[in-house]
């Protein structure tokens, strides 16, 4: 059941009189160990982190819901109908929109991080086979909830341009950068074999998360013109194909 408002004050009261008047507690200590006061408070402290925690993801859960039913562009009003409380409770757990956002995002990152992990480890030898997965998962999450894509990706214009920074508070900027090192290190891996100077398998790496991120976007505009698997092969064969040329190239300069 998701807490009420009435519910979390009828929780801090509860907590109240369990405390009673100063005077009340003066009283007590006469008969408790003025060391039991500490243990108390952190329990008390616990419980009520665990409640704020329980409720933020309620909250989140309801933005998730709210986005699925009104679109990328969902108003914190929906958000908070979503909810069954009001724009005071959310601004109580979430400081500005902002800052839910961000907590979006890093649901979506923590769910989207493991099944790239797995494309990745699935296909540690066979590196076109590799390049296709990660595409192809990318596109999986696009086309699975377009919206909440939207949300994430172009929800703010910092985080089309990467203004929140890269750091922790922007789960984000750091899925990009890590899938992007992701296909550095393939692409390091591939240029070492070839005998060519890996310099440049940063910004190719990193190239390639920008490549899919643009077509994807693209897709969804256009009305999804074709199957995802018609354009995660179409994204494979253009990376593919310069990765290819130079893996080759050094064997021809010979």
């Amino acid at each position: 059941m998701v807490p009420t408002v009435s519910g979390t004050v009828g929780y801090m009261n509860a907590d109240e009189v369990g405390r009673g008047s100063p005077q009340q507690r003066v009283g007590r200590g006469a008969h408790h160990h003025r060391s039991n006061a500490a243990p108390d408070r952190d329990r008390r402290d616990s419980r009520w982190d665990e409640h704020r925690r329980a409720r933020r993801e309620q909250l989140i859960d309801a933005t998730l819901a709210a986005i699925d039913r009104h679109g990328a562009d969902v108003a914190m009003d929906d958000i908070a109908a979503e909810a069954g409380t009001s724009k005071t409770v959310l601004y109580r757990h979430f400081a500005d929109r902002e800052q839910l956002y961000l907590a979006v995002s890093a649901r979506v990152a923590g769910e989207l991080l493991p099944r790239l992990g797995r494309a990745v480890e699935g296909n540690k030898n066979r590196p076109r086979q590799l390049v296709a997965a990660v595409i192809d998962t990318y596109l999986a999450f696009v086309e699975a909830d377009p919206e909440l894509y939207r949300y994430v990706v172009h929800g703010f214009p910092q985080a089309q341009f990467g203004h929140f920074g890269t750091d922790e508070s922007n789960p984000i900027g750091s899925l990009s950068d890590i899938v992007g090192n992701q296909a550095s290190t393939i692409i390091t891996e591939l240029l070492s074999e070839a005998g060519w100077d890996t310099a440049a398998a940063e910004p190719w790496g990193h190239g390639l998360v920008g490549l899919v991120r643009s077509a994807a976007d693209w897709w969804l505009r256009a009305d999804r013109p074709m199957p995802r698997g018609e354009l995660s092969a179409h994204l494979t064969d253009l990376a593919w194909s310069g990765l290819s040329a130079v893996m080759q190239a050094p064997q021809e300069n010979q």
